[in-house]
């Protein structure tokens, strides 16, 4: 029994992380005057009162999902991505040029190739740390942050230049009509709301993940690498490889992402000079959706849109209640830092429960025969 309630706490802390966060976000709302009740319920309301507030939680849940499928595989292999900003950017670029490239072709070839070239760009650029860090043993942080900072910047340079739109700055081409995911398949007639195709290809995908880490060979050596790099190498298997493939997945997932944003939401590149003008911060947040589910590919679909409708609802709740945008950043932040400081405070807890069960399963030590002799006196 008390195994069975240690699971279970372990499965809803990050749920009790996220309330604790709210409820120190009510503290700041009541600081400002304002009743957080009516606050959070229009949070509520903003990310799930209509039809059309739900498929705009899907919307952004869509590219966090996709980040944070590529996060379950590399923590999944112990390598820590940071690059999700800048895998999405470089995905993105490559489907954008596909789109204005190829624009007499169908719209379901032009869409199909710019997704396998967005999976391509975000592995390459997810994959270039990792072989830094499995052959030169470079930290794969510093790596994958500055590879988000060379993102920026590529993307920055492009949208002046090559892919400007000569009508508007910082802004690309469009890509054709027919080659959207919301126009291609005809969504708009059934839905007349954001929602498009990505979102059904992230769920897809998320069971495909599952499929790969858990069912397959390359999953089940990721997952040894990512526990034992050590006992791994002992095994047979090759650990560095297996580190260049979990970073150059969870790129690869990343830069899909930044491909799906593109020909679902925005239909061209846009910015504002940084990462977060394109991608939403979707690079950084799909972290935390991949922590709250655990590391775990299915329960990441509804972490997603838990932090979707949090992004949804948390606007919905500046324009209602007339709090300050700085309030709305700081209680994003706040869930962050609780899910996160969750995930830590669990792997604790399980050393800890992993330590008493070795200690009870130890067997009793035996006195020495001196201490024998006197004790039977």
């Amino acid at each position: 029994m008390r195994t069975r309630l240690n699971t279970l706490f372990d499965a809803l802390l990050p749920v009790i992380a996220t309330l604790a966060a709210l409820a120190v976000g009510a503290v700041m709302l009541l600081i400002l005057r304002v009743n957080p009740i009516e606050a959070y319920a229009a949070l509520w309301d903003g990310a799930f009162g209509s039809t059309n507030a739900f498929a705009e939680t899907l919307v952004k849940a869509t590219p966090l999902l996709l980040v944070a499928l590529g996060i379950c595989i590399s923590f999944r292999g112990d390598v820590i991505n940071i690059g999700g900003e800048g895998q999405m950017i470089i995905g993105a670029i490559l489907a954008t040029w596909v789109g204005l490239t190829f624009t007499e072709s169908p719209g379901w070839l032009i869409i199909t190739v710019a997704m396998v070239m967005g999976f391509i760009g975000g592995a390459i650029w997810g994959g270039i740390p990792g072989f830094l860090k499995a052959y030169f043993n470079v930290n794969e942080i510093l790596s994958t942050v500055m590879m988000n900072a060379i993102a920026v910047q590529l993307m920055n340079f492009l949208l002046r230049g090559p892919m400007i739109d000569p009508s508007q700055a910082q802004l690309a081409s469009k890509i054709p009509q027919t080659a959207r995911l919301i126009d291609a398949f005809h969504l708009a007639r059934w839905a007349p709301t954001r929602l498009h195709l990505g979102a059904l290809i992230a769920v897809a995908l998320a069971l495909l993940v599952y499929i790969l880490l858990w069912r397959t060979t390359w999953g089940y050596r990721i997952r040894a690498v990512g526990q034992s790099p050590h006992a791994s190498r002992y095994a047979g298997i090759k650990v560095p490889r297996y580190v260049v493939l979990a970073l150059l997945l969870s790129g690869a997932f990343a830069g899909l992402a930044g491909a799906v944003q593109v020909y679902g939401v925005n239909y061209r590149m846009i910015t504002d000079g940084s990462a977060s003008g394109f991608t939403g911060s979707a690079g950084f947040n799909g972290i935390v959706a991949a922590l709250f589910g655990q590391l775990h590919p299915i329960w990441s679909i509804p972490a997603s849109i838990l932090f979707g409708a949090l992004l949804v609802g948390a606007n919905s709740m500046q324009r209602a209640m007339q709090v300050p945008s700085a309030l709305i950043t700081a209680l994003n932040g706040l869930v962050v830092v609780f899910v996160v400081s969750s995930e830590i405070w669990r792997k604790r807890r399980q050393r800890r429960r992993l330590a008493v069960a070795k200690e009870e399963d130890a067997p009793p030590k035996q006195s020495p025969p001196q201490v024998q002799k006197e004790a039977a006196r």
